[in-house]
Order: structure tokens, then C-alpha cells, then sequence
């Protein structure tokens, strides 16, 4: 049974990049959302939130992952995590969909997951400057947030957008109570029903 929703966590994460997605996971109450690190000890957010990761990286049980979420953070432009590219392969190879904000989507690109699907980042030169040998620029979206396959990529100024990907792959509303999600939170529209 596919009922977590795992949300990466480290050192300076960005903590308000995913919680739009997290907050929805969590109140449609068909998911868990738990948290993982690359260890269980305690992270800080970029925001100054302490978290204590519920599981590490080996604790990711695949049969139960729903979505694995990686927001953005300083952590991804310092260099690859490549300890994390096997659980990452593993879950895109098991149909986990891999959703990825911000920097994190250097590490998707890197670990090579986004090759021959749509995706998108904080900019194509972003991810060339950052990321050597990226040669997928023939998929590269230039849209704010793009959902191919499984793989949902989003720029850091979409966490929005990001969100919506997120709850369309799990399903959690309708298209139209989506769409209406979407109005709200981006542009401030009240749905015509409460």
C-alpha cells in the first residue's frame, strides 16, 4: 500500500518550498508525510525550523512511498550527493514519482533521471553551469513547473505550481476542485462554494 509521502530533509532546506504540497498530502488524509534524512539526526530549515528526520535514507521503505519530495537548499549547489542517487533510482525504477524544486532538481539531473522526460529548474544555464555533461536541453520546459512521467521538476519561484503537479499525480482532488486549489492559493480567487 502506497501511503507515504516522504519529504527529504537536511541542513537548510527550504523549508516553505514543499509545505503547500506537504499541507494538502497530509490533510487529505490518504498519506502520512514523513520526513527523511540522510541521517536521523536533527536538521534546521533555512526558515530556522529543527526537525528530527523519522526515518534516514535506508528507513525509505519503496512499497510504501507514494511520492518522495526533495525541496531546494544551498546543499545541492555545493556539490552531488551522489549516496542519495541509488534510492532515488530504485524509486523511479519501482513508478515512485520523484518530485524535485529548486536546486534539488540539480540532484535529479545529475543522479540522470531526467533524461528523455520533460523537466524544467531555476533556468537552463542553471542547470548547465551546475550540473557537467547536461546535454537533455531537447525536453528542458522553460514553464514554472513541468510533471512528465513520474519526474515533477519546478523552479524555486513556483512553490505553488509545484504543489499542483504534486496533488495531480497523487490525485488527491478532482480536476475542477484542483483547478479551484490552484485559483486560491495562487491568485487569491475564493472557489463559488465553500
Amino acid at each position: 500500500m502506497r501511503d507515504l509521502a516522504y519529504l527529504l530533509v537536511f541542513d537548510g532546506f527550504a523549508d516553505w518550498e514543499p509545505a503547500l504540497a506537504t499541507a494538502e498530502i497530509h490533510k487529505s488524509g490518504r498519506y502520512a508525510v514523513s520526513s527523511v534524512g540522510f541521517t536521523r539526526e536533527p536538521v534546521v530549515s533555512m526558515g530556522g525550523l529543527r526537525v528530527v528526520p523519522d526515518v534516514a535514507l535506508d528507513g525509505v521503505e519503496q512499497a510504501r512511498a507514494a511520492v518522495f519530495i526533495l525541496p531546494g537548499g544551498d546543499l545541492w549547489e555545493a556539490g552531488p550527493r551522489e549516496e542519495l542517487w541509488p534510492l532515488l533510482r530504485r524509486l523511479d525504477l519501482g513508478g515512485v514519482p520523484l518530485a524535485a524544486i529548486c536546486a534539488a532538481t540539480l540532484e535529479l539531473a545529475r543522479a540522470g533521471l531526467h533524461r528523455g522526460r520533460q523537466h524544467t529548474s531555476n533556468g537552463l544555464d542553471y542547470l548547465r553551469s551546475l550540473v557537467p555533461g547536461y546535454d537533455d536541453e531537447a525536453v528542458y520546459v522553460p514553464d514554472l513547473s513541468v510533471s512528465d512521467r513520474g519526474l515533477i521538476t519546478a523552479s524555486g519561484a513556483a512553490p505553488v505550481e509545484f504543489a499542483r503537479d504534486v496533488l495531480a499525480e497523487l490525485e488527491i482532488y478532482s480536476s475542477s476542485e484542483l483547478r479551484a486549489w490552484f485559483e486560491l492559493f495562487k491568485y487569491g480567487v475564493l472557489p463559488a462554494t465553500i
